[in-house]
């Protein structure tokens, strides 16, 4: 158990935190935190990602060190490997951890990742092609930033965004794309059936 594990064991119990077994020997190590929230959610987070000091803005200093996690809504079955609809979480993770180190390169909230180039859909359940980054929402109160050692570690919640969302980001500005998700309620928590949180308006106008 590395030094961040022993951390959230201390935040949130024994119990609540796992290793998740890797599918392919370099799979980026990970963690399940099994969390009563508002309701029962698993936590699919990176495990050392905040090894690596990130090299942030001078406006960002204090951010260098960060996890990346999914939010899971009980009905997802993080064992059930074969499900295409939900073992995207496993691939996409990954591939994000290990492209901020190997490009030597920072994440931070407001950052948005496509889903492949060119940018496909994650599942046929999950119509969403790109992935934009926060700060705890829906887990405000038990990810604030935890103290590992001599670093503040932050935690960075990825939400699955529409195609249609992604254009309104880059027309009119990050702010602006994050009051229109909170204003629908949208956070972390992974929801296969929710739909853009734009306008029908905004949809037609884009067309």
């Amino acid at each position: 158990m590395n030094e961040l594990e022993q951390t959230l064991v201390s935040r949130f119990g024994q119990d609540r935190v796992k290793s998740i077994l890797p599918r392919k020997e370099d799979d980026f190590p990970l963690i399940a935190l099994s969390l009563q929230a508002r309701s029962p959610i698993t936590v699919v987070m990176t495990n050392g990602l905040s090894d690596y000091e990130m090299p942030v803005p001078e406006k960002m200093k204090g951010n260098e060190f960060n996890e990346l996690y999914f939010c899971l809504p009980s009905y997802w079955d993080i064992e059930d490997l074969d499900n295409p609809q939900m073992n995207w979480i496993f691939h996409w993770i990954d591939r994000m951890a290990k492209h901020v180190i190997n490009k030597q390169t920072w994440f931070g909230v407001g950052h948005t990742i496509p889903c492949g180039n060119p940018a496909v859909s994650l599942s046929d359940t999950m119509r969403q092609n790109h992935f934009f980054l926060t700060s705890p929402i829906f887990l405000e109160k038990e990810l604030t930033p935890l103290n590992v050692g001599d670093k503040e570690v932050q935690f960075l919640g990825i939400i699955p965004i529409f195609e249609d969302e992604m254009d309104y980001k880059n027309g009119k500005g990050t702010y602006k794309l994050f009051k229109k998700l909170n204003g629908q309620g949208i956070t972390e928590l992974l929801d296969d059936y929710r739909m853009s949180s734009l306008k029908s308006k905004w949809r037609f106008f884009k067309k």
